[in-house]
């Protein structure tokens, strides 16, 4: 395990409405990351699920971009 991360059992997984209403954005911005690579997820049956950590960065470095 990488420095850093955090053991599975202690992730926090949000569904694309969730990683949604968190950036102020759309569902369909989110599956656009997701499918897009930008913002890392897993799929679990149709749905994906965003770990929470990975919102978080996402938003941080978009933010030092923009900055």
């Amino acid at each position: 395990m990488a420095s850093g991360e955090q053991p599975l059992s202690e992730v926090r997984f949000l569904t694309v409405a969730e990683v949604a209403a968190v950036m102020r954005v759309s569902k369909m911005t989110v599956y656009r990351l997701v499918h897009s690579g930008e913002l890392p997820a897993i799929r679990v049956g149709r749905s994906f699920r965003v770990p929470e950590q990975a919102v978080h960065d996402y938003l941080r470095d978009a933010f030092i971009e923009a900055g």
